[in-house]
């Protein structure tokens, strides 16, 4: 009787905490509505720049490494393939839709120890920030292999310096 009592506690008590988990996240949806739709693959990409698996963390507001961004999955921890070509990064997320970042919308890459819920040894995850329309975000990935990071660091380094001077190539 009393073992029958403490399991139904502890259903009613799991099944209260994931329903509050789904109310948090249906709001957060809600509360980012207005966040732009994510820019649409290329159809024809150059050759990459570099290539690493690992892991998609997060996306999240610009400055703020717990304010997840949940519209267009964002949010969503997920293997994943990133890729650096002449025209952006690309994300290739197991289980999700592709994340395409355009050059000229990269602001920066940095190192960083943690974000959303992922923590690492120092300087372990990239970070890359962007502006997906009026939004500055800041997307988390951890490379599979340790080497691979040093050369994604440089080649999106090298791509955003790149950058502006290509929009005003093709302004010309």
């Amino acid at each position: 009787m009393v073992k029958d009592l403490s399991l139904l506690l502890t259903l009613v008590l799991v099944g209260v905490a994931l329903t509050l988990i789904w109310i948090g996240w249906r709001n957060r949806l809600r509360r980012q509505s207005d966040v732009e739709p994510l820019p649409e693959v290329p159809a024809e990409l150059g050759a990459p720049l570099a290539v690493a698996d690992g892991q998609y963390v997060a996306s999240t507001t610009a400055g703020d490494w717990l304010d997840r961004i949940a519209v267009h999955h964002l949010g969503i921890r997920t293997n994943a393939e990133l890729s650096v070509h002449p025209e952006g990064a690309l994300f290739e997320r197991a289980g999700a839709g592709p994340v395409f970042i355009p050059a000229g919308q990269l602001t920066g890459v940095r190192q960083e120890s943690g974000m959303a819920g992922k923590f690492v040894e120092k300087d372990g995850l990239l970070v890359l920030s962007w502006m997906l329309g009026s939004h500055e975000l800041d997307t988390g990935f951890r490379t599979r292999r340790a080497e691979d990071k040093a050369v994604l660091l440089t080649t999106l380094q090298d791509l955003i310096s790149a950058a502006p001077q290509a929009e005003a190539d093709s302004g010309k």
